[in-house]
């Protein structure tokens, strides 16, 4: 406590003792609709200081010096903007509106998708996430990930141990195993890697993440049937950036992050290293630990080398290891007892490598190949059995993009391996599947207002079969204002032992899979959705995206009972249904925004009478976030209601509310922050056990909500490059 105690009084002593150097902050908004634009370069040349708008149309240039400075904004297809501006200024909530030009040339901007066409205009429905969200959340929780997926719509974080804290990510309702997580485009988490992967990744060395809700699979895959997530690294810059950010937590967890990149010529670099320790923790005092003991370190380097304006080539090296321990909290501070005796202690080891080469013909022509290869091993303890493995991954893929004014194509092949080895049970459970694919995908601009999007891809898994997987989207542009896509798909799932069910059980019993009894699932998915976006006056602005969508699942892969105490998988007679709506509106007006979301989720487990919603899935959630953004502060406050939820028993839980806050102020130098997460302290513990007894081998219900209660979080994140004394 006495380190929260310091950090918070440094907080608020910061803010007395420095100031800030001139700034610059604006938005840029399409002229003739008020629209925010996304990718608009702002750049004083003779003090060579820049930036890129971000998603909503926003800018920060910092340190800079009293006096008159040219500026240039400009952005593909609109007219250039060169002014003066004098600093300091008057007022630094600036407007900046850009006018189309008389010829019009299509932009480029990093997603999700393989397209290189602004998100804008890609028929793909695809959700941003951006470097300053991003910040937000790491303030969060530095950690790892999980927080900026948590508040996203429709996205629900299902935790399936309060031992390990080991999270999986349900889009749209559907298990973890549906969704499929990638890094800079490599799928580095499938399978057993998926275990612990979400609270292994900590946000700060990350840039943007992308999500697509609904069938992917034409484009990455077999799992990618409820969506994917791809998560993009930061790049270095020819001037060099060092982030070091500390973190301390009330409930004594210590998170240490450093990030450092520097481009040189032809050679650049990035150093990202991180580090978190948690004390075991018991708010509700049960005598069982609702965080673990834990301790978790990261380290990933990366080399650039450019040795052509045209060509790229990077590798890099990603290496975690992981230790959690929790359980009877005598156990975990004095050691085992007769009476106090249950523990779960998780060990993993991590480690890939990633490489990339990319080379452009021309403007209109690139091609790419990239190869990874990944090692992951864990081991799992819990008083009389131990589940203990490891699994070799490797991905390689070839691709060639083409493009002209109205059409663009990606071309590509890949080869999939996986190889998993139980080293601790007689069971046999050993896995290897080869997978092996071919696809082509098509933008084409069928008018000014009407775009359509195709693919097809062919997988071949040597042991389930040929996959065919065809999709289509199309994007239409009423008007500058309203647009709507409609989108669908075909996807798959090779069966594999790590399903939520599994994880609850710690493997204990379950049967290798008979692949001659079992069948792939698949799936076939579609959405559309309406975007609206409008200004109210000058300096209101508003937008609304609503989102219809439905997926059905068939041959999902169940436990069932088997002779002699045994599980077994097996396919579902009939078929997994998630169907919903989502919701998302947005205020802006000067340095505040307002945002209200609300999904609606009704998965539905078909082969079971009644068809009975999918349990710990509730169908109502809302949330909303205000947001104050200034040049020195930045204040969040934030409410998410979770609706009542079904546990596998029938048993209808309680719904309940979260609240959050979070201060951060800004210096020139860097960020001191606070946030209180959860500060309402809902937890599950004030609505039902979250262990019952015997004490020596416990029964741990079902998780419906958060277990940890408030978190009262504080810190500093130091930027200390390219910074000048404060003069104010």
């Amino acid at each position: 406590m006495t380190r929260i105690y310091l950090l918070i009084s440094t907080f608020f002593l910061l803010n007395v003792a420095f100031g800030q150097t001139n700034s610059l902050r604006a938005t840029i908004l399409d002229k003739e609709n008020h629209e925010s634009i996304v990718g608009v370069t702002v750049y004083f040349q003779i003090l060579e200081k820049g930036a890129v708008s971000d998603i909503d149309g926003k800018i920060e240039v910092k340190d800079i010096p009293d006096g008159n400075h040219e500026l240039r904004i400009s952005f593909v297809g609109y007219e250039q903007i060169d002014t003066t501006l004098q600093f300091p200024l008057e007022r630094n909530d600036l407007i900046f509106y850009l006018e189309e030009s008389d010829y019009e040339l299509e932009a480029v901007t990093v997603t999700a998708g393989r397209s290189t066409r602004t998100i804008e205009n890609i028929p793909t429905r695809i959700e941003f996430i951006g470097g300053e969200e991003l910040g937000e959340k790491a303030v969060m929780n530095a950690a790892n990930i999980s927080m900026v997926l948590r508040e996203s719509t429709g996205i629900q974080m299902q935790q399936t141990s309060i031992n390990s804290g080991n999270t999986s990510i349900r889009i749209q309702g559907l298990d973890g195993r549906y969704t499929q997580l990638l890094k800079d485009g490599f799928p580095l988490y499938g399978g057993f890697s998926g275990g612990l992967s979400v609270m292994q990744i900590p946000p700060l060395d990350l840039k943007q993440f992308g999500i697509i809700k609904g069938s992917s699979s034409t484009l990455y895959g077999g799992g990618a049937i409820a969506g994917l997530v791809n998560m993009v690294s930061k790049t270095p810059e020819d001037e060099p950036s060092l982030d070091i950010m500390l973190t301390q937590t009330h409930a004594l967890g210590s998170t240490a992050n450093v990030f450092y990149s520097k481009k040189h010529e032809k050679i650049g670099y990035t150093i990202y290293a991180s580090g978190h320790y948690q004390n075991p923790y018991d708010p509700d005092g049960d005598g069982f630990s609702n965080l673990a003991l834990t301790n978790t370190i990261s380290l990933n380097p990366k080399l650039f080398y450019y040795p052509s304006e045209k060509t790229t080539f990077w590798f890099g090296v990603n290496g975690t290891y992981d230790i959690r321990k929790g359980g009877d909290m005598v156990v975990l501070e004095d050691g085992a007892s007769i009476e106090n005796q249950y523990f779960e202690q998780n060990e993993s080891k991590r480690a890939n490598t990633q490489a990339v080469y990319e080379t452009k013909f021309s403007d209109e022509k690139k091609l790419t190949i990239k190869n990874s290869i990944s090692y992951f091993e864990r081991r799992q303890q819990i008083p009389n059995f131990t589940f203990n493995g490891n699994q070799i991954n490797s991905f390689s893929e070839l691709n060639y993009q083409t493009k002209n004014d109205k059409s663009e194509w990606v071309f590509g092949t890949n080869l999939y391996t996986n190889s998993f080895d139980e080293l601790a049970d007689s069971l046999e459970r050993d896995q290897k599947d080869i997978t092996t694919g071919i696809f082509l995908n098509n933008i084409f601009d069928l008018s000014e207002k009407l775009a359509m999007e195709s693919g097809v891809r062919l997988d071949y898994s040597e042991d389930w079969g040929i996959f065919p997987l065809p999709k289509l989207s199309i994007l239409w542009k009423v008007s500058n204002k309203f647009s709507s896509r409609l989108g669908g798909g075909f996807g798959y799932k090779i069966p594999d032992l790590f399903t939520e069910e599994a994880e609850l059980i710690h493997y204990q019993n379950i049967l290798p899979l008979n692949k001659s009894g079992l069948v792939a699932e698949k799936s076939l998915g579609g959405n559309i959705d309406f975007n609206f976006k409008t200004s109210i006056g000058e300096e209101l602005f508003f937008s609304i995206n609503q989102l219809f969508y439905l997926t059905s699942i068939s041959n999902g892969l169940l436990l069932s009972n088997a002779p002699n105490g045994y599980l077994q998988y097996e396919n579902a007679d009939d078929v997994i249904m998630s169907k919903g709506a989502e919701t998302n509106i947005k205020f802006t007006f000067k340095d505040f925004r307002w945002i209200l979301n609300y999904a609606y989720i009704n998965a539905t487990l078909n082969y079971l009478p009644d068809n009975p919603q999918k349990p710990l899935t509730a169908k109502h959630n809302v949330g909303t976030v205000l947001m104050y953004e200034s040049e020195k502060w930045r204040i969040g406050y934030e409410t998410y209601y979770t609706g009542k939820q079904n546990l596998s028993d029938g048993t209808e839980t309680q719904d309940y509310f979260t609240m959050g806050l979070m201060l951060m102020r800004n210096y020139k130098w860097g960020s001191v922050f606070t946030n209180f997460e959860n500060f309402t302290d809902r937890r599950q513990s004030k609505y039902s056990p979250v262990v019952l007894p015997p004490i020596n081998n416990p029964i741990f219900p079902e998780i419906y909500a958060p277990t940890d209660g408030i978190i009262i979080s504080a810190g500093i994140l130091i930027k200390p490059f390219g910074n000048e004394d404060d003069d104010d």
